[in-house]
């Protein structure tokens, strides 16, 4: 059944010409019928006459689609040299129902207002033409009042049928718009995030070559004074290089070059340790927050601090956004062996999946885009989402070796 619908889909034309045929073997056995047993109905028995419009009339079912206000002109001609020619109806006259209900659903609105009013007139001027002999006058009026129901209702289907497509056809064009904006917007937060994480690599990058020079300077002076400070302070040295070579190789390869340099001034960026602080905050403007440390703390990476810091931020920052007027929040920081576990999880109303895409922690993020942005930085997983019973959910797992 799905080859046979296809099938019509691709070759309309096909289908029509079906029923064209059809409706003229129709036609042809009823005028035969008619010969036989005398029965023709008022108008006249000429044969030719009544072939050319039959085939005509079939000739408009067949191209309909393809050319349909050619064809209703056609129709209403052959209509009209019915009436002069006084030429008998047959089945074929059902084309004039057809061609109504095509113009009004794929016709322009012309040749739409025009069958309208055509198809109104067709029964009227039908029987002024043929009246009914046996039939009063008022009998008369009602048959003509019931033949021109049906091209009304032809007409509203069509035109039921053009509406409907229209409106379906401006959600398809809308849900592609929005789609191809979502996309656009995307790629924006992306680039705009990854801009922000250039600056804030600058700042990590300067502070330990800052730590560096320091620490070089001092050896330097206190190196025949005292060797034992000279030596802490190489290993200082040592260990904050490779610090800051482990973070260039995790981001320099996915950020152009350049976008650090733009202008603007550059701040110390927080660490896990300010977390706490960010937490009072919270608490102080009226969000109750459970804080908890698990594992053992110890020294991170500068760039996994800071991922981390700014995770706690803006999941915390939509709690307060989305959550509603009584909305907790509880943060967990759990220390692994080679890595660090961040969960936060809040009990509010929520809000819809998209406005947590949307919403940044200070006004100009663009909350799990910029988080996913910045975990993928590090190396790291985000798994984010509603929480069964209510609120959302943040879970993330930084490493703290670069990955290779």
């Amino acid at each position: 059944m799905q080859r046979l619908y296809d099938f019509i889909r691709r070759h309309p034309t096909w289908v029509d010409s079906f029923w064209a045929v059809f409706l003229f073997g129709i036609s042809v056995v009823t005028v035969a019928v008619r010969d036989e047993g005398g029965q023709n109905p008022p108008g006249t028995d000429s044969e030719a006459a009544i072939v050319v419009m039959v085939l005509l009339l079939c000739l408009v079912i067949a191209l309909r689609r393809r050319m349909p206000e050619k064809m209703l002109l056609l129709a209403i001609g052959v209509g009209l040299a019915q009436l002069a020619l006084d030429v008998a109806t047959t089945p074929a006259n059902f084309a004039f129902l057809v061609i109504t209900y095509t113009v009004a659903a794929t016709g322009a609105r012309w040749a739409s207002r025009t069958a309208l009013g055509v198809g109104l007139c067709a029964a009227p001027l039908a029987q002024l033409r043929w009246p009914e002999r046996d039939s009063s006058v008022l009998g008369n009026i009602a048959l003509m009042i019931f033949l021109t129901v049906p091209f009304a209702l032809a007409w509203v289907l069509g035109d039921s049928i053009r509406t409907r497509r229209a409106y379906y056809e401006q959600l398809e064009e809308r849900a592609t718009r929005l789609e191809k904006e979502r996309e656009a917007q995307a790629k924006v937060a992306v680039a705009a995030e990854r801009a922000r994480i250039a600056r804030e690599l600058h700042d990590v990058v300067a502070h330990n070559v800052s730590v560096m020079v320091v620490q070089a300077d001092g050896a330097a002076y206190v190196l025949d004074a005292a060797p034992d400070q000279a030596k802490k302070a190489l290993e200082t040295i040592s260990s904050t290089g490779r610090q800051a070579l482990a973070e260039m190789r995790r981001l320099l390869g996915v950020l152009r070059t350049g976008e650090h340099q733009e202008g603007g001034e550059y701040v110390p960026q927080p660490d896990v340790e300010q977390i706490d602080e960010l937490i009072q905050q919270c608490r102080t403007s009226g969000l109750p927050v459970d804080f908890k440390v698990e594992g053992t703390p110890r020294p991170l990476p500068s760039g996994v601090e800071l991922t981390a810091y700014r995770i706690v931020q803006e999941a915390l920052t939509n709690t307060r956004k989305h959550g509603g007027p009584n909305a907790g929040a509880s943060v967990r920081l759990v220390y692994f062996d080679d890595g660090l576990g961040l969960l936060v999880e809040d009990d509010g109303k929520g809000a819809p999946h998209e406005l947590y895409e949307d919403g940044g922690a200070d006004g100009s993020g663009h909350g799990l885009i910029g988080m996913r942005e910045r975990v993928g930085m590090v190396g790291g997983t985000l798994d984010a989402g509603p929480r069964p019973g209510g609120g959302f959910r943040i879970s993330a797992l930084l490493p703290l070796k670069p990955a290779h």
